[in-house]
């Protein structure tokens, strides 16, 4: 208790302390921006007004990097940002061709791109945001054709030629000075973006170029350096200068136009903001385009006021925004430590105060109790421990005992189920029944004998517990006796087209066994081959003698269902029926007794889904053997024919070829069953009357239920792959065949089993063996519910069908359907495909459920229920006939009252008139 105590708040005090950090410490996303500044105050700005956008997301860090204008440094830069995994990318790129492969890589490792001012020569980016330098040197081309008159000389200034803002202004304008022929290019200068390079490249060439009338710069700072080169070289010219970006500030574009610097600058934004937020919305996941063009205007004499001050007002309003944010910032801090300061306190105060009484507790309680305590818990460890071991073997063996019994009760019941239905059938039938007497006793026959094989085998299995079994060995040809078994099997092997062989170097091979045992051994290993491989399979038998020349090694393999891991370690275990073994749980487990009793080994390897092998290995000589367990004279075995294994897998060929499958039945029943035998009988006993499908599993029988959708459904209970409470369960809760009566026949028949198999959804529930006329009458009463039922649903059609019952899923079908025929009966193209497709169910499904349920085709029930809408609107309305036809989905009034007059024996104009009368 006290150490409970004392963690849980230690653990409370962490959680606090954890949760505190988290608050304080939200997740911050880290943003790396890569920048060719120099001296371009353009860039700069752009930088300040990111900053201030950040403000307003304060989960968000900028991590800035400066490549001063060289291309090869701004590569190393983003590489800087890819190694160190940020989780978006903004970049404005110095030089476009340089810069496209390293964007590219980060792109390519995941890390979201933004382009700002600059594209690259590839799309792999996630957002642009520029303004369009095509349009803005178009821009500029225009105003300057303007100011000129159309008539004049220019200097062009560029910026660096390799970038695309340099080169798609410098054709943006010419583009437009084309149109005016009286303007012409006095010169080129390269400025490089930078004020200093304008000057040095200005004071060199200017006068080679005059006279001239404008300069035009592809930045306002090379506009403002060719500004005060002109000057002073030719200070009476009266030479217009016009620039790009019209920057706020005291040495920016708008203070130039202000100061009659410059003639004119065109309005170029940076971007700035927008990447910020763009940058929010990809991060956290929100729509966003992904090119995104910024507008331009010029900005002269007569509007450079009104945008100074509104630059000025939205400096200062950011300023105050940072200044606030800084003081909201710093109050959170202090909340932070304080709240921390006193949940540290809170915690503190209440360990001491439980440490201080658990202490007190303690002192006092634990040099009395602890000695005794120590023994007495030692004791009952250690009584419970051996009581749990006992109860754990206890309970393992009698429920694998109890197991069993249950599935050997099975085994029991079916053969009997089908010694008893002839000699009623007999008994019924009295002197007329000699054409079939024949048949039928042969039914019994052979499953008399077989009752006799597992009583046998009870008998074995009771003998090896009680060691008298005893071993009788012969030297016998081993070949010749495993060939001698197959030979049982070869006309199953045939009619299921098998491929089953015996393989062997050996024309005799002899070793000393007892031939009984050995021929039950090999006769169960050989049931479990053909049970669980399928038709068109294989079956080998191989006799070889192992490496050492020690043994014969008798080995039967199949490529059927396999088994899994957890089954082949109990394979051999007494009373386990796992997946792929014989049904009663002893067979496995009495074969290896056999073999070991020979002292020899019964081997297992096993995939699932690939097949099985087993591997019989038999020593040689008679050295293992006592005196008494050898005979010695000659031993002429013969197999006992109680072990007919075709016998008990299939019935006679004319009994089978006597029935006419030709006739066409009212109902399909699906019978599901493992017993191939049983399912014979049944068929044999009611096809007359229906139309009868089998399975042998139950994954296959609800793939059949599902594709022929029966009218009912016998299931057995013990089947592989599914069992048959699951089936039930699965076909009454699926809207496709909830309406199906399912009747389970079985031979487990204790209550609690009727209880489970009647609340899976069955709707009766026989145990084996059973009556074969009790079984055929209540198929006729489930069948015929079911055909009441239906004329309930389809007596007096109601469109206006509200809700469903609770789980009742017909009801749901029938209201469901109902209603999507009322919301589309308009619609005079209205057609099966349309519905089913609504309903998530195919078109043969569709039809068969309303034909089970309502005794109608879906077109027949479309059509009554348009009638007896339009029944209702001609009693209820003052429509006319044309448009009642048009509202219930008829495509002529024609149609309609041909169609009402058929229904109804009148005409719908007669009808109208009769009721208004």
């Amino acid at each position: 208790m006290r150490r409970l105590l004392r963690y849980s708040f230690l653990y409370f005090f962490l959680i606090l302390v954890c949760s505190c950090q988290e608050e304080k410490h939200p997740k911050k996303y880290r943003i790396g921006f890569s920048q060719c500044t120099g001296l371009d105050a353009w860039r700069r700005q752009m930088l300040m007004s990111m900053r201030g956008e950040l403000v307003f997301y304060p989960e968000m860090e900028l991590l800035y990097r400066d490549a001063e204008n060289s291309s090869e440094r701004q590569i190393g830069d983003i590489e800087y940002f890819i190694d160190n995994k940020v989780d978006l990318l903004i970049v404005s790129p110095n030089e476009t061709d340089p810069i496209t492969p390293v964007v590219e890589k980060a792109f390519q490792s995941g890390i979201p791109v933004i382009m700002v001012d600059r594209k690259i020569n590839s799309s792999m980016y996630n957002a642009y945001i520029g303004a369009n330098n095509y349009e803005v040197g178009k821009l500029a081309g225009n105003y300057i054709a303007d100011l000129l008159n159309g008539k004049g000389s220019i200097v062009e200034i560029w910026g660096l030629r390799g970038s695309s803002p340099a080169v798609e202004r410098h054709q943006g304008l010419w583009e437009v000075l084309a149109k005016h022929p009286g303007i012409k290019l006095a010169g080129e200068i390269d400025g490089k973006w930078e004020q200093d390079t304008s000057k040095v490249q200005t004071r060199r060439k200017i006068k080679d170029f005059a006279p001239f009338d404008l300069v035009f710069a592809h930045n306002d700072v090379m506009a403002y350096g060719a500004y005060t080169v002109c000057l002073e070289i030719l200070p009476d010219n009266d030479i217009k200068f016009i620039g790009i970006d019209a920057l706020p500030g005291p040495i920016a574009g708008t203070q130039f136009v202000y100061d009659n610097i410059l003639t004119a600058s065109f309005l170029y934004p940076t971007g700035g903001e927008e990447s910020i937020r763009i940058a929010n919305q990809i991060l956290k996941g929100l729509p966003y385009e992904k090119e995104n063009t910024l507008l331009s205007t010029v900005i002269d004499s007569k509007n450079v006021r009104v945008m100074r001050l509104q630059y000025d007002k939205l400096l200062s309003q950011q300023n105050d925004i940072v200044r606030q944010q800084k003081m909201i910032n710093e109050q959170i801090e202090t909340y932070y430590s304080q709240r921390i300061l006193i949940f540290i306190l809170l915690v503190s105060l209440i360990i001491m105060i439980v440490a201080g009484a658990v202490a007190a507790y303690n002192w006092r309680e634990k040099n009395e109790i602890n000695k005794r305590l120590e023994v007495k818990r030692s004791e009952i460890l250690e009584q419970r421990n051996t009581i749990a071991a006992i109860a754990e073997k206890a309970e393992l063996a009698t429920q694998e005992k109890l197991k069993f019994f249950t599935n050997i009760s099975h085994e029991f019941k079916t053969p009997l189920t089908l010694i008893l239905g002839p000699i009623e059938e007999l008994m019924e039938r009295g002197p007329d029944s000699r054409p079939n007497v024949n048949e039928n006793l042969s039914l019994i026959r052979k499953n008399a004998m077989r009752l006799l094989r597992l009583v046998n085998q009870l008998m074995d299995f009771r003998k090896i517990e009680d060691r008298k079994m005893l071993v009788r060995a012969s030297e016998l040809d081993v070949v010749h006796f495993i060939g001698d078994v197959m030979t049982a099997f070869e006309k199953l092997a045939q009619k299921r087209k098998m491929d089953f062989q015996l393989v062997t170097e050996h024309k005799q091979l002899y070793a000393w066994f007892d031939p009984d045992m050995l021929d039950k051994v090999i006769f169960n290993l050989l049931s479990n081959a053909f049970k669980f491989t399928n038709d068109r399979g294989k079956i080998y038998v191989t006799i070889s003698i192992d490496d050492a020349q020690k043994h014969v090694v008798i080995c039967i393999e199949d490529n059927g269902l396999g088994m899994s891991e957890e089954h082949i370690r109990h394979a051999f275990d007494r009373f386990y029926t796992g997946e792929n073994l014989t049904g009663n749980g002893i067979g496995l487990s009495l074969s290896k007794e056999f073999i070991e009793l020979h002292h020899g080994e019964l081997t297992l390897s096993s995939e699932k889904g690939r097949g099985t092998r087993f591997c019989i290995m038999l020593p040689f000589g008679t050295a293992h053997f006592d005196d008494q367990q050898l005979f010695s004279g000659k031993f002429n075995w013969q197999r006992n024919s109680n072990y007919d294994f075709l016998n008990e897998y299939s019935l006679p060929q004319q009994l089978i070829e006597s029935y006419d499958h030709s006739s066409v039945k009212d109902y399909t029943v699906l019978l599901i069953d493992d017993n191939s035998e049983l399912r014979q009988f049944v068929k044999n006993r009611l096809q007359t009357v229906y139309n009868i499908e089998e399975a042998h599993d139950g994954v296959t029988g609800l793939r059949l239920a599902f594709e022929i959708v029966p009218d009912l459904i016998i299931c057995d209970v013990m089947l592989p792959g599914r069992d048959g409470f699951e089936v039930v369960k699965t076909l009454k809760e699926d809207l496709r065949t909830s309406h199906i009566p399912t009747i389970i026949l079985t031979a487990k028949g204790s209550m609690e089993q009727r209880i489970v198999g009647i609340q899976s959804g069955a709707d009766e529930y026989i145990t084996k063996p059973f009556v074969l006329e009790y079984l055929h009458e209540r198929i006729k009463a489930l069948i015929r519910s079911r055909e009441q039922l239906k004329e309930h649903y389809s007596h007096d059609l109601n469109i206006e069908m509200n809700g469903s019952t609770p789980g009742s899923l017909d009801k749901r079908f029938i209201n469901d359907f109902t209603a999507m025929i009322e919301k589309h009966m308009a619609n005079s193209e209205l057609h099966v495909n349309d519905i089913s497709r609504e309903l998530g169910m195919s078109r043969v499904q569709v039809y068969r459920k309303v034909k089970a349920l309502l005794g109608y085709s879906v077109n027949d029930y479309i059509i009554s229920v348009r009638l007896k809408k339009a029944k209702h609107l001609l009693l209820n309305t003052d429509k006319t006939i044309s448009e009642i036809a048009t509202e219930v989905g008829f495509s002529s009034p024609t149609y309609f009252s041909t169609s009402f007059k058929s229904k109804f024996s009148i005409s719908p104009r007669d009808f109208k008139t009769s009721q208004s009368a």
